[in-house]
């Protein structure tokens, strides 16, 4: 899984929290690695002539094979809480996309069920 970090403008201390955001991205979303080929962060300041409560904003995008790429945004008032944010819609978003392709796939069908013998027969069939 390869990640980018872009921290624009208004972000203080860029390659400490470059190197604290591939961390934190690694550990969160782990569970995806064999599925995810590249995520970005794109963490960007508010402008300050503004103000406002939720200055900071972080935008996530993640891509997978076959599949459209996934992106989130959060708004918040700090850096730290913007990315972890857009990290927990990440993760729901990622667990919902992949998990319904896997329960997809693993489901059995109702000739395979075991409940098949207790079927209701059709119409036409004469009843045993």
């Amino acid at each position: 899984m390869q990640i980018q970090v872009n921290a624009g403008n208004g972000i203080d201390n860029k390659e400490t929290l470059e190197r604290w955001a591939e961390g934190e991205l690694r550990q969160g979303l782990s569970r995806f690695a064999a599925e995810i080929t590249r995520v970005e962060v794109h963490l960007a300041g508010g402008t300050p002539d503004k103000g406002g409560a939720s200055d900071k904003r972080c935008t996530m995008e993640a891509r997978l094979p076959r599949h459209s790429a996934l992106a989130v945004t959060h708004h918040a008032s700090g850096t730290d809480e913007a990315f972890r944010g857009a990290l927990d819609k990440l993760r729901h978003l990622l667990d919902n996309k992949l998990g319904r392709s896997a329960d997809h796939r693993r489901r059995d069908t109702i000739r395979n069920s075991a409940d098949a013998d207790d079927a209701v027969p059709l119409r036409d069939e004469p009843a045993d």
